[in-house]
């Protein structure tokens, strides 16, 4: 059931698969009783949730992303879906033949935060169609932990930088940011890295991030994203260094430094 394509559930016949319009409300419902406690068993098949991702998916990141959710709760949900046996089944669908039916298996393994997808989602991150690559990246990003952070990481140099930070930001702790920071070597990973501290408003790094975006002895491509990252985080201390580099000689540091420098005094010409 989980390798076939989502266009293929019509073939069992008319009334064979849930109806579009209650997938999502279904699996919301059993995943909140998971959620409480309540042990309901989600009924839905595997094939209707792949067919209907754009719905189900978003239903699914409600109830994983609840304000206050404990691990243990998440755990409880988890256990429901390996109990329904969904979860195989999302796993097997992840070696579809289909790329549709991958990239959709990737987005609700993401949502449901699958740490045993994280192998198989790292190996999408290679697949040769771009949708299944973009969707196993945020799903990576969804899932977190160090395997999901180095994963990503390891794809610096095939994604674009902003998009990759945009899912490190989302999967990577405080210290798997302040390890790949220190890491010397790939100029694309310590961007990648640098602009996900940005993202998450990261003030504890905020030290290190002045320290590369001084560093006349980095590569410009770092001290760039470090600048970048200094106006996302939007500490009033930067201003100062800012406006220093954005007379840099070097024409991407200075121009990343002042447009960083804007969100400090929106008023600013243009560099």
């Amino acid at each position: 059931m989980g390798s076939e394509s989502p266009t293929h559930r019509s073939r069992e016949g008319p009334g064979a698969a849930t109806s579009r319009p209650q997938v999502a409300a279904q699996v919301n419902q059993a995943l909140i009783s998971a959620l409480t406690g309540q042990g309901t068993v989600l009924k839905a098949r595997t094939a209707d949730l792949l067919a209907d991702v754009r719905s189900v998916a978003p239903a699914i990141t409600a109830v994983m992303h609840r304000p206050g959710i404990t691990l243990a709760q998440q755990s409880r949900v988890t256990q429901a879906i390996y109990k329904s046996g969904i979860a195989a089944e999302l796993l097997d669908s992840l070696a579809s033949p289909d790329a549709s039916t991958r990239a959709a298996a990737a987005r609700i393994c993401g949502a449901l935060r699958l740490a045993d997808a994280v192998p198989w989602l790292s190996d999408l991150l290679g697949d040769p169609e771009q949708p299944v690559r973009d969707a196993a990246a945020r799903a990576l990003g969804s899932t977190g932990g160090r395997r999901a952070v180095d994963a990503l990481m390891s794809m610096a140099d095939s994604f674009e930088p902003q998009r990759l930070a945009v899912d490190v930001a989302h999967a990577a702790s405080d210290i798997d940011l302040d390890a790949w920071l220190r890491r010397p070597g790939n100029v694309k990973a310590t961007v990648v890295v640098a602009l996900a501290c940005g993202l998450r408003g990261d003030a504890l790094r905020f030290p290190r991030l002045v320290a590369m975006a001084r560093d006349p002895g980095a590569a410009p491509e770092v001290r760039a994203a470090a600048c970048r990252a200094l106006g996302m985080i939007g500490d009033r201390a930067a201003a100062g260094v800012l406006r220093n580099l954005s007379s840099d000689p070097d024409q991407i540091v200075s121009t990343a430094a002042a447009r960083a420098l804007r969100r400090y005094h929106p008023g600013l010409p243009r560099h």
